[in-house]
């Protein structure tokens, strides 16, 4: 359902505005985007359906998209990411439309998506790829129905179910892989996962890192953010991985790799940002200390095998909000934000800062989606090299830092083969 905007959300839209006005004058570069796109209107009259977090700065994307002419449409990407404050503020003082609600359940979560689609949006953009997924399915029963021009996608685990797509040629449409912008994973992934994933262990637990084993499983962008600040707070970090060079990589920055169940039997804090399902699975619960600490921070809530440690609990009980406690062969396990993503069900996601990069290129994505796809193919694309670059001189504009520049010199001398003198 949309956000119903009674007496008693018009107190919450207008906690969530001063909230979104935060974020909003935190992500200067999508600021300049945005007065531009309000004089300039490149995307005027157009729909654009997003399945995002329904978070502050995801507002601000929204804000912009609609300063540039179009009209957005939002849903949630996770039943436990919505802000409802935000999408009381979108609804009531900004005009745009959320269909989102914290806390939803399966049949209404896809209600939402139902209802973004049902306006015909010509761009998505996605969180995990459930709208082009959703897209694809009643495509497959409707051979007339209307396909969007494009799509961009936000995260590593929709781009490996968008590569899947292409791969076995069934992609419908181009999709623009925002989250392998350089300007977006070296970024949103390691600075922003990486914090805000302990933000959420911190805030549902108020556990000590220091002096703990954590255990994080994936070393990729996300994991390695993890790790990064996992050690800051001074955790005795341990990686596990499944593919030897990141496996390597962890070994040389300094970390103890080993496998899950090694892991298992000596973790006390355990966070996957794998994107693969069971990463911690039946086998390890029972290994596990006496008030181990488990959750994911990868998008969806298949990481950690649930439906196996229900089983083997022999009782269940919600401890503190988002904390439940298991009893597993007399001992307790704790499973934060039933399993979903931490850093969103637990605490407030990624900080403005760094989504001002992500929200940069999806704003500049869906501008070049509308001026370029009758020339694209249905493929999965890079977001132009041009693009990530203008958004990288933005950010450090912003900043107030500068850097050198190439004399002519310089620029002939690496162009060319001959040594130089």
């Amino acid at each position: 359902m949309k956000i119903d905007c009674s007496i008693k959300d018009l107190s919450l839209a207008k906690s969530g505005k001063s909230r979104i006005e935060w974020a909003l004058n935190r992500m200067p570069v999508l600021e300049k985007i945005r007065q531009r796109f309000k004089r300039e209107k490149p995307l005027q009259d157009i729909n654009i359906g997003g399945c995002l977090h329904i978070t502050t700065e995801t507002a601000v994307l929204a804000i912009t998209l609609k300063e540039a002419g179009a009209r957005p449409l939002l849903c949630a990407s996770n039943p436990l990411s919505t802000q409802d404050d935000t999408a009381a503020a979108l609804v009531a003082e900004y005009g745009i439309e959320v269909f989102a609600i914290n806390g939803e359940d399966n049949e209404t979560y896809y209600s939402h998506i139902d209802a973004v689609l049902a306006n015909e949006p010509v761009i998505t953009m996605d969180d995990g790829a459930d709208l082009v997924s959703t897209i694809h399915k009643r495509a497959k029963a409707d051979k007339g129905i209307k396909l969007p021009w494009g799509s961009t996608e936000e995260t590593t685990t929709g781009v490996i179910r968008l590569k899947a797509l292409e791969s076995e040629g069934r992609l419908l449409y181009p999709v623009i892989a925002v989250n392998d912008a350089l300007t977006k994973h070296l970024f949103d992934n390691r600075y922003g996962t990486g914090q805000s994933t302990l933000d959420g262990v911190i805030r549902a637990t108020n556990k000590l890192i220091a002096g703990n084993n954590v255990v994080i499983a994936g070393y990729g962008w996300c994991g390695k953010g993890a790790a990064s600040r996992a050690r800051g707070l001074g955790g005795n970090v341990i990686i596990t991985e499944v593919d030897h060079l990141k496996a390597l990589e962890a070994v040389m920055d300094g970390f103890r790799v080993m496998t899950m169940k090694e892991a298992a039997k000596i973790g006390d804090i355990f966070i996957t940002l794998t994107g693969d399902i069971s990463v911690i699975a039946s086998e390890h619960f029972p290994l596990m200390k006496d008030k181990a600490i488990i959750c994911n921070s990868g998008h969806f809530d298949v990481e950690i095998d649930i439906r196996g440690l229900e089983n083997l609990a022999s009782s269940k009980k919600q401890v503190k909000p988002l904390v439940d406690e298991y009893i597993v062969e007399g001992k307790r396990i704790y499973l934060l934000g039933e399993g979903r993503l931490v850093n969103l069900a637990c605490a407030e996601g990624h900080p403005a800062e760094v989504m001002d990069l992500s929200f940069a290129n999806q704003a500049l994505s869906c501008e070049y989606l509308k001026n370029h796809y009758t020339e694209l193919k249905n493929k999965v694309y890079q977001v132009p090299e041009a693009i990530d670059f203008a958004i990288a001189k933005m950010k450090m504009d912003c900043m107030g830092i500068k850097i050198d520049t190439l004399t002519e010199q310089q620029r002939k001398y690496i162009s060319s083969w001959e040594e130089g003198t």
